[in-house]
């Protein structure tokens, strides 16, 4: 095959939802950044009946929200920064969270050991769990219990008995994939009505005087530019925020910290429940959490004023995290050929010029720019585990905005689209006895895609190719692909890879997987010769940022 960047732009150009009436349209908002703040933001607006656009440069959930620890939680560590109604907040986001995407949320025990010489003593650790339990009043999860020296060895055996004192053991929640609760919420506010553009760059704001009216953007899959209306823009553009508010404002609103987090198979030692852990470096806390069948170690806090589209894991970060995890697991016998592969994202906090990176705070402020610039409003901060609250403050700002009487929010009580059911347990155990799918693969499905795993069934029944696995090692279903183009806003093969069937996070970072998946896009979707070439490269060009582990590497 021949590569031709020119078909294959030409190719997805083809495919993409940009409404034939987008120079008319005055949309009621304008929602930049399709990431978990914005997705949610869009979501709650379409559902309180709204008219709105979400655009994105690149894909849903496809920068900081597809970088974190992959935790929905309450936020233990900022009891330290006595931010007690953050805490609060985020403890009541997680329980709703457990209730709305049941399927992508669940349940996490976590262990905190405590060592002699650490910064953070017995009674410290003992009187912050007693507070979290205290404002986690109304949790479905149970209390924490502290464990003596000998109760924590015999739960977790492979931790260093060297100054172990005690340990706490909590629960908090965890979402394996932060990609698909974007995706979902963007999902819902397609269904809706919100009008969806992806791969679509915002060049400027748009404003007349004193007000923000619009936006001009460019189409990355064809470079046809485009220009909308709207009647309030909501910035939430992540670590891009300033980057969208050139030329109405100089000031500095975002004094990003890059997150690494390493994965890795299960090693000698590894923790039966997560590990909250003091690094001994420099005190900070961090995490060793199993997560789909590896381990996700991390993370870091480092202030970051490097390129903002080309986030990539250091070395430095990387031994950072193997060491303080064989320090603390000192069978654990991992090195850097055990990684399977490293990711990095930079949080879109506040800017604060003094101080370490993780006093900065982690809770979100809703900025309405007027009167100097009325009809915008930008996101700055905020987490996943809140998101939900972050978008319901939003969408009420702007229908005072607006001038109009909000309906009530209701994105705290009605399910996510793959949760659309009254009992999930019922409808996993039914779907994994109807399907006709081996049951690795069943349970797979219903991981990813919840109840809408029987629309992916239904695409399979389309073609029988398409019920076959995608390739010898991985339980995907060939029809996850051309279903992730056709009902999930896939523009692009990466989009499917990484942020869709989410094989890009497996052991090979998807690269086993990308030729066979493009050459089910060409014989489903029609795809060139050419455009299935480019698609691949792209793909492998994305998987270059992971550091993946490469044969020559392997040290298993």
């Amino acid at each position: 095959m021949t590569a031709s960047s020119g078909n294959q732009r030409s190719e997805s150009a083809a495919n993409r939802q940009i409404p034939d009436d987008i120079a008319e349209r005055r949309f009621d908002v304008i929602v930049v950044g399709a990431g978990i703040n914005g997705a949610g933001i869009a979501r709650d607006a379409a559902m309180r009946g709204l008219d709105v656009l979400l655009i994105d440069k690149g894909d849903i959930g496809g920068a900081t929200t597809a970088s974190p620890t992959r935790l929905i939680h309450g936020g233990l560590r900022y009891l330290e920064y006595y931010e007690f109604s953050l805490v609060r907040e985020s403890l009541r986001e997680r329980e709703h969270l457990l209730k709305i995407a049941p399927h992508l949320v669940h349940p996490l025990g976590f262990t905190v050991p405590i060592y002699a010489g650490w910064r953070r003593k017995p009674l410290t650790i003992r009187a912050g769990m007693m507070l979290y339990d205290i404002l986690s009043y109304d949790k479905s999860l149970p209390r924490h219990e502290m464990l003596s020296r000998d109760e924590v060895l015999r739960r977790e055996p492979g931790l260093s008995a060297d100054g172990l004192l005690a340990a706490a053991f909590y629960y908090d929640a965890q979402v394996d994939y932060p990609e698909r609760l974007t995706f979902e919420n963007a999902l819902s506010a397609h269904e809706h009505g919100a009008a969806i553009i992806t791969h679509a760059r915002v060049d400027r704001l748009l404003h007349d005087a004193n007000r923000v009216n619009g936006i001009v953007f460019t189409d990355l899959l064809s470079g046809q530019e485009y220009s909308t209306q709207a009647q309030l823009v909501i910035n939430a553009a992540g670590p891009w925020v300033d980057t969208v508010l050139t030329g109405i404002e100089g000031q500095r609103y975002i004094g990003g910290t890059k997150g690494t987090h390493i994965v890795v198979h299960i090693f000698p030692g590894a923790p039966s429940a997560a590990l909250y852990v003091e690094a001994q470096a420099d005190g900070r806390p961090y995490f060793i959490v199993p997560w789909t069948g590896r381990y996700l170690i991390g993370t870091t806090d480092i202030r970051f004023e490097g390129d903002l589209d080309h986030i990539v894991p250091d070395e430095s970060e990387i031994s950072y995290l193997l060491g303080e995890t064989e320090r603390v697991i000192p069978v654990s016998g991992l090195s850097r050929d055990k990684v399977l592969y490293a990711y990095s994202g930079v949080r879109p906090l506040p800017y604060k010029e003094e101080g370490s990176a993780g006093s900065i705070t982690r809770r979100h402020i809703i900025h309405d720019h007027a009167p100097d610039f009325d009809g915008l409003i930008s996101i700055i901060g905020g987490k996943i585990t809140t998101y939900r609250n972050l978008a319901e403050e939003t969408v009420d700002l702007a229908f005072e905005k607006l001038g109009r009487i909000s309906p009530d929010c209701k994105t705290a009580t009605i399910p996510l689209p793959g949760a659309a059911t009254g009992d999930l347990k019922r409808f996993n155990e039914n779907f994994i006895a109807r399907s006709e799918l081996p049951e690795p693969a069943a349970r797979r499905l219903l991981t990813i895609y919840g109840t809408r795993a029987w629309n992916v069934l239904e695409l399979a029944d389309e073609d029988d190719r398409l019920r076959r696995p995608l390739g010898k090692e991985t339980n995907a279903l060939a029809a996850e692909i051309p279903f992730a183009f056709r009902q999930e806003h896939a523009l692009t093969l990466t989009d499917v890879l990484a942020r869709r069937t989410m094989l890009g996070l497996d052991d090979a970072v998807g690269l086993d997987v990308v030729e066979p998946a493009a050459t089910i896009a060409q014989q489903m979707l029609g795809w060139s010769d050419a455009r299935a070439a480019d698609e691949i490269a792209a793909y492998r060009r994305h998987t270059q940022d992971l550091l993946p582990r490469t044969e020559s590497t392997n040290g298993d």
